[in-house]
């Protein structure tokens, strides 16, 4: 037996719809008037008959939505749907037909290219701002440059001029260069110079810088000599420099140059301050003072009557004048 049922009505008696349709209507199905499925409510009930139904269901349209209600609790039903009721037709109603607020439709959004989202506005300004920023700052640029290469114009002569260009010179020019570069000054081994009187070669003595070491020797007897010829570019004052070594003991000899004595005799002396005899140990050098004249000169070292010539001769050089 269904829950509702004791008995006393049919099955079809508990259909809340019955009153919808023709054969609910035979079995004495009527429209809820209080609270029921279509069936007699409290109000409806007769004696002896039981009731069929607890639950107080709403017909369909009966709900309020924040509208006014009637009785216990009850929705108010309309007069024109009160009237659908007892003429079994029942309808939806939207709930604004019953008095309640009306609700509002959101307003409509504007749509841009598909998407909910306008476009980027903010973005698209700055953008253009940095593009007219370069564009202002490549401007500036050039006219500093330009203002710039005009001031050196000015300044050197007051405008700006083409430059023609260089041309090759067809004839080597015959005047010389400013800037040449200095005439090598002669330099020779006196090993290798015209030997006269007692002077001999030699190479037992260390230290000598002559070609194989070799060095002039036995020039400390009267009529001994060394002759250079040396070629000059130009003619003026120079000096002659000459490496030698003596006994620790001071020595001198002539100088000829071009056949004319010098006033003084050439100083050979002991400039290192040695003490030591060894003629290895005593290797240095002297200078004089000689005017040449332009082509070849003729410079002589010889030992005359009143030098002191224990001397070993190696190499004689002219150079620039010294003070």
């Amino acid at each position: 037996m269904a829950a509702g049922n004791d008995g006393a009505n049919k099955p079809e008696n508990d259909d809340p719809f019955g009153y919808l349709y023709a054969d609910g209507q035979a079995a004495g199905a009527q429209p809820p008037g209080g609270g029921g499925y279509g069936y007699p409510g409290p109000a409806q009930a007769q004696p002896g008959v039981p009731r069929t139904s607890y639950n107080q269901v709403r017909t369909v349209g009966e709900r309020q939505y924040g509208g006014q209600t009637q009785g216990h609790g009850q929705a108010y039903v309309p007069p024109q749907q009160q009237a659908a009721y007892g003429q079994q037709q029942a309808q939806y109603a939207a709930p604004e037909t019953y008095g309640g607020p009306p609700r509002q439709s959101p307003p409509p959004q504007h749509q841009h290219g598909g998407s909910g989202r306008g476009p980027n506005t903010k973005g698209l300004l700055i953008g253009a701002v940095a593009v007219v920023a370069v564009v202002v700052i490549g401007i500036t640029a050039a006219v500093i440059s330009n203002s710039g290469g005009d001031d050196k114009d000015k300044q050197a002569g007051g405008g700006t001029t083409a430059t023609a260009p260089a041309q090759v010179s067809e004839k080597p020019s015959a005047e010389p260069s400013a800037d040449e570069t200095p005439v090598e000054l002669p330099k020779q081994d006196a090993a290798t110079l015209k030997l006269g009187g007692t002077a001999g070669l030699a190479k037992d003595v260390k230290g000598a810088e002559g070609s194989d070491g070799t060095y002039v020797a036995g020039f400390n007897q009267v009529g001994s000599s060394v002759t250079w010829k040396a070629k000059m570019s130009e003619a003026g004052p120079y000096s002659l420099t000459v490496r030698y070594a003596i006994p620790a003991v001071d020595a001198n000899a002539t100088l000829t140059v071009n056949g004319k004595p010098n006033s003084s005799p050439l100083g050979l002396k002991n400039f290192i301050h040695s003490s030591d005899p060894n003629l290895e140990k005593n290797w240095q050098t002297t200078w004089a003072p000689v005017d040449l004249q332009k082509g070849e000169n003729e410079i002589k070292i010889s030992c005359e009557t009143g030098n002191q010539c224990d001397v070993l001769l190696d190499w004689l050089e002219v150079g620039p004048p010294k003070s």
